[in-house]
């Protein structure tokens, strides 16, 4: 399908944005789209090179020297000028929605007038995505050399590779400079995480053992897709990128903290600029499609008022932990929160069970069921096997009546237990955040996402501890 044909399949809901956009024009190009299927890979992103995408490039825009200083954390990020790029090559929004920011680094999308449910809210053509499938076509045996070393270093990041082929295309495009097609996409980011890949050692040693797991579990992954770059001489890519930790990071965390996963016709990783822009919301209210071209449509869930961001669902919002060690930020709305129990994890396993059962409500601290199930697992496990195998069946067949009746017979033991687990997190959590808190801010910016998560932990235990004393 021709670019000039998405449009025209657009211009019903964006009359005024495709008028404004006539590609015979302005002299951009028309572009076919790639089609995308299991038999066919996507057209390559490198194919972006015309002078299309290049003149929004241009030195006006341009850091001195041509590179995007990443190590300028606090740079003016040059939002506008991407979205004008974007909207050039065929990107539209709906009529008032614009990009909204109240502090001149973080930025958002919110619409000015209301979106009907149903409604396209963003439309952003294949041309200007950032598709792993496609990146993986691009680069072939070279990139295929260096994920051969990735997996051969941990076989569980094979799973990962979608991401690692994306890090590795905005490596490509970032040394390419001003001569980049994406260049005013890559002037519009951040350069400031707050993020598990992120922290130091530092900011590890004041993370609740979860979230220090699930943070330090991302900077690992970060650090073997460094070593398989750094090994083998795969990659088209200068020996100054490779050497240069702190390109390497912000690339890994472009990556990481901008993608959207597709499954179907196959899984690959995406990422396209101005939906990138769109914040988390634990009730999103937009939702994200991919069509078979590659092209994303971002449409309205239900009406949404004017004067609303637009949002969609970056994570599981009854678990804000994995969002903020993924993308450093504690949603503001989230209602529950993993109880913690990072010791019970062969328990958790065994029975079944998920972080996101093994919850306490943040505004009461309230305790899911299968919190205490797992809590009196050990403890039979630790006394009577013959019991513990009758509950685990139980538990496995959803057999409530045996299961009441161990809890009914072990209650004092549990709840004698879950004090102990609740009383411990509150006693560690004081002193992480005391030990964030004594570090300087100049040094250490992420210590106040850091000392929100603690405080979560702190005044949700604090309500379960109060429900766990007045049980007996």
């Amino acid at each position: 399908m021709k670019l000039s044909t998405a449009l025209t399949f657009s211009a019903g809901i964006f009359a005024t944005s495709v008028t404004a956009f006539t590609p015979a024009a302005t002299g951009y190009h028309k572009k076919n789209c790639p089609v995308v299927n299991k038999n066919e890979a996507p057209a390559s992103s490198a194919a972006i090179t015309s002078t299309a995408l290049h003149q929004f490039g241009g030195a006006a825009m341009a850091p001195a020297g041509g590179l995007i200083d990443v190590t300028d954390e606090y740079a003016q990020r040059d939002v506008y000028a991407m979205e004008e790029w974007a909207t050039q090559y065929g990107a539209q929004k709906a009529p008032g929605v614009e990009l909204y920011s109240a502090d001149g680094s973080d930025y958002q999308y919110i619409t000015q007038q209301g979106v009907g449910a149903g409604q396209t809210a963003l439309y952003i053509p294949s041309d200007i995505v950032l598709n792993s499938a496609a990146i993986q076509q691009e680069f072939g045996p070279s990139l295929q050399g260096a994920e051969s070393v990735v997996v051969g270093i941990d076989q569980g990041t094979q799973a990962r590779l979608p991401l690692f082929r994306l890090m590795i295309k905005i490596l490509s495009e970032y040394e390419k400079g001003q001569d980049s097609p994406f260049f005013p996409w890559l002037n519009s980011l951040p350069r400031q995480y707050y993020n598990g890949v992120s922290m130091t050692d530092a900011c590890f040693d004041c993370l609740p053992p979860y979230a220090g797991w699930l943070a330090s579990s991302e900077r690992q992954n970060y650090s073997n897709f460094v070593a398989a770059i750094r090994q083998g001489g795969y990659l088209p890519l200068s020996q100054e990128i490779i050497n240069d930790g702190r390109v390497l990071k912000w690339a890994y965390n472009v990556a990481l903290t901008r993608f959207h996963e597709v499954w179907q016709p196959e899984r690959a990783k995406l990422i396209a600029p101005l939906a990138d822009m769109i914040n988390h919301g634990s009730e999103a209210n937009c939702e994200i499609t991919v069509d078979g071209t590659g092209s994303f449509t971002v449409s309205a869930l239900y009406d949404i008022p004017a004067g609303s961001p637009l949002t969609i669902t970056l994570g599981d919002p009854t678990n804000p932990t994995p969002i903020f060690a993924q993308y450093g930020f504690l949603p503001n709305d989230c209602a529950t929160i993993f109880c913690k129990a990072m010791h019970l994890d062969p328990q958790i396993k065994e029975l079944g069970y998920d972080f996101k059962d093994l919850l306490f409500q943040t505004e009461s601290g309230e305790i899911a069921p299968k919190v205490w199930d797992i809590f009196l697992y050990q403890i039979l496990q630790n006394n009577d096997q013959g019991a513990a195998d009758e509950f685990y069946a139980a538990c496995k067949t959803n057999d409530e009546g045996t299961k009441q009746q161990y809890h009914d017979q072990y209650f004092q033991y549990t709840l004698d237990a879950l004090k102990q687990h609740v009383y411990g997190i509150l006693q560690d959590v004081e002193q992480l955040t005391m030990k964030a808190q004594s570090y300087d801010l100049q040094t250490h910016p992420r210590v106040p996402v850091i000392v929100a998560h603690n405080t979560l932990v702190r005044d949700t235990f604090t309500m379960t501890a109060a429900l766990l004393e007045q049980m007996g």
